[in-house]
């Protein structure tokens, strides 16, 4: 996972509110084991409607998803965050998210920004003027920036440390490798052992 530290991109607004995992990527793409190749599941249902926003010339490219209020709610599938990914989005910013999403998230190096309504209604309407604007999203400085204007923002102090160090979490277990190893050694030779396998370090 590549840490995300800063990021310019364009926004797309998707003027959509409550929008859930299923709307996100409907069931019958979860049947796939990889977690790559889901671009076309990304609003597979939305994108059979013409004049999709996500589907407009203009918007093509675009890596920053503008989105309205609570999204990323409903079912727990982690698809979701990967069909965003390969769709080329970074950064969605919206008024609230799913906490299982909010947590598929981190895992998987995508930046969700929480903003008041009001908020994101004006990054909205500068992206819909101006599709080729260019969006700042700094998570050091933990602010937004366009057209002159910025929006700071809060993340969870821990997802923040996560995804700036590019994270997830496999590599932050992995941070406490020599204390795991020292466990294991020290643990009495009577206890059991996951399916029979030595203990670190044997």
């Amino acid at each position: 996972m590549e840490p995300f530290i800063l990021h310019v991109g364009r926004a797309v607004a998707l003027r959509r509110d409550n929008v859930d995992t299923d709307q996100i990527v409907p069931g019958e793409f979860c049947k796939r084991v990889t977690k790559t190749g889901y671009d076309d599941a990304l609003f597979a249902r939305w994108r059979k409607e013409p004049g999709f926003v996500l589907d407009r010339p203009e918007h093509r490219g675009a890596s920053i998803l503008l989105a309205g209020r609570d999204f990323g709610i409903g079912s727990s599938r982690e698809h979701a965050v990967w069909a965003l990914r390969d769709g080329g989005f970074a950064v969605v910013v919206a008024s609230g998210f799913g906490d299982i999403f909010r947590r598929n998230a981190t895992n998987n190096g995508l930046l969700l920004v929480d903003l008041p309504a009001p908020e994101v209604q004006s990054l909205m309407e500068l992206a819909e003027k101006d599709p080729d604007l260019a969006v700042t999203v700094d998570l050091r400085q933990c602010r937004i920036t366009a057209a002159g204007r910025d929006w700071p923002f809060a993340i969870e102090p821990r997802a923040r440390r996560r995804l700036l160090a590019g994270e997830d979490p496999i590599a932050a277990t992995l941070r406490h490798a020599d204390r795991i190893t020292a466990y294991e050694r020290a643990r009495a030779d009577w206890l059991p052992v996951l399916g029979g396998h030595p203990r670190a370090g044997e």
